[in-house]
């Protein structure tokens, strides 16, 4: 099966007599999830929380999601942080427009940035005056993670995931693990049982000079003072691979990135490619 899940490539590759109507309902599934998670559907718990600074009874998953991404947040040292989507609309609505972003427009947006001024429990989601949330750098993997859930529930061992990061569950026919590429990358990894994200902190920019990429850094108003191009990291799931690859992003050097993921035992730096490394 092939499609998107929140504007990126979706596949899943499996091998079952009831193929077709498996992937049918896991494509249901990513309809389901895309109306808690995206920025673009008006009825969206996300974009209703958004527009008003709170959100009474929010979904499981939404507020499963949230727990995911505060660890994060934590083992990054703030490098991953959903607050920044007000700086992220100042910078692409100044780039759609031709023009660099006003000095008081971003200083204003990262006064707005504080994920730790974020509380959510079962009864509601509150955020501080005039922030916003984006879930972008980590809901694609929990999309992975719960379709991996459906899978589970009918019966599919041996299974690839791919909503722009990936899950591996139990291997091809014959195999021990499914065989996965990094991009930019020769060799070949053997991944079962675990999740595998990737992010690039320059694949989308946002100014005309190149110097900030679709990946901010929260504390220096977007522009990345990294020598860092793509990391790659694996984890027991793909919502905290996602967030911690997104975070890393924002680390200064390869030294950095595997100093922050020592707070974590179960997450691991497959990949740091570095502006070096495309020379």
């Amino acid at each position: 099966m092939a499609g998107t899940a929140l504007g990126a490539r979706a596949r899943i590759i499996l091998d079952h007599p009831n193929a077709k109507g498996i992937t049918q309902r896991a494509l249901g599934e990513i309809s389901r999830l895309e109306d808690i998670f995206s920025l673009y559907r008006s009825h969206s718990e996300l974009v209703q929380l958004n527009a008003a600074g709170h959100l009474e009874a929010p979904s499981f998953e939404l507020l499963e999601c949230l727990s995911i991404a505060r660890h994060a947040h934590r083992l990054t040292e703030g490098r991953f942080d959903p607050t920044v989507q007000p700086l992220w609309r100042v910078l692409a609505d100044a780039y759609s427009m031709g023009r660099p972003a006003d000095d008081t427009e971003i200083s204003a947006a990262r006064a707005r940035i504080g994920f730790d001024r974020v509380s959510f429990d079962s009864e509601g989601i509150r955020m501080s005056a005039d922030q916003q949330l984006t879930l972008n750098g980590i809901a694609q993997g929990y999309i992975a993670d719960r379709i991996a859930v459906l899978m589970r529930r009918e019966g599919i061992e041996d299974v690839l995931i791919d909503t722009g990061e990936i899950i591996a569950m139990g291997a091809p026919h014959g195999q021990a693990a499914w065989p996965v590429t990094i991009a930019g990358e020769v060799k070949t990894r053997a991944l079962t049982g675990r999740a595998l994200a990737t992010s690039a902190p320059f694949g989308t920019r946002l100014s005309a000079t190149g110097q900030i990429g679709h990946i901010l850094d929260p504390r220096h108003g977007g522009i990345l003072e990294t020598d860092i191009r793509q990391v790659s990291v694996s984890a027991q799931n793909a919502a905290l691979a996602d967030a911690i690859s997104t975070g890393l992003c924002v680390a200064k050097d390869r030294n950095e990135a595997r100093g922050l993921l020592r707070g974590d035992k179960d997450a691991v730096l497959e990949s740091v490619q570095t502006m070096a490394d495309a020379i």
